[in-house]
């Protein structure tokens, strides 16, 4: 189908701009949140009538945004939620949590400002787009972490995730190295002995499992 935009939309164009869209993506979205028109004669001419009013307007939004923008962007929101030892979270970031957390420092975001590719599922800072108006997008921080030490730690730049696995890595090799003097083995290399323990407890507890 082909449309004229009445804002920019972005891959598409922008204000004034005639292009071709799927059918569904036309009559499901862009037509009816009044994003374009159909693009015949009688809409062609009612646009052009209205251009200036049109491009002024969108000026002046434009011009909202910006100062808005100044306030927002770059702005930080901790998110404490539980999560594994390896860092994945028991659920997931969305956007109505981003939502809430700009509006617990003072910023009100409406959910369809919030790009976000996927839900976040992992702790660590994370970029997330706010778009306040079709030609202005910010990027704030959501901090994700399970404490408020962590927060702290990786708003200072500490790479918690990083941090994690080198003091699992570190705990291996104390471990290795304590529990043999085979030379044969490579720096921290676990024993095949250490190893075997490690397997029978796994069995071990299969079969108290099973029982249960």
């Amino acid at each position: 189908m082909d449309i004229i935009l009445l804002q920019r939309i972005e891959k598409l164009g922008t204000i004034g701009d005639v292009v071709t869209v799927k059918d569904g993506y036309a009559r499901n979205f862009l037509l009816p949140q009044k994003k374009a028109l159909r693009a015949n004669e009688a809409n062609k001419k009612v646009f052009e009538a209205n251009r200036e009013r049109l491009e002024k307007e969108n000026a002046e939004r434009r011009s909202e945004a910006e100062k808005a923008g100044e306030k927002v962007d770059g702005v930080e929101i901790i998110l404490i939620r539980a999560a594994s030892n390896t860092g994945q979270l028991y659920g997931s970031v969305n956007v109505r949590d981003i939502v809430n957390g700009m509006a617990d420092k003072g910023h009100e975001i409406d959910k369809k400002q919030v790009i976000m590719g996927n839900p976040i599922k992992t702790i660590g800072m994370h970029d997330v787009r706010i778009d306040l108006h079709p030609e202005v997008s910010v990027t704030i921080k959501a901090n994700v972490a399970r404490s408020d030490d962590e927060a702290e730690l990786q708003t200072q730049g500490v790479d918690v995730l990083a941090q994690m696995f080198e003091e699992e890595q570190r705990e291996i090799e104390e471990m290795a190295a304590a529990n043999t003097t085979d030379p044969t083995l490579e720096p921290g290399e676990i024993p095949a002995d250490m190893l075997e323990d490690s397997a029978d407890a796994e069995a071990s507890d299969s079969e108290e499992n099973a029982e249960g």
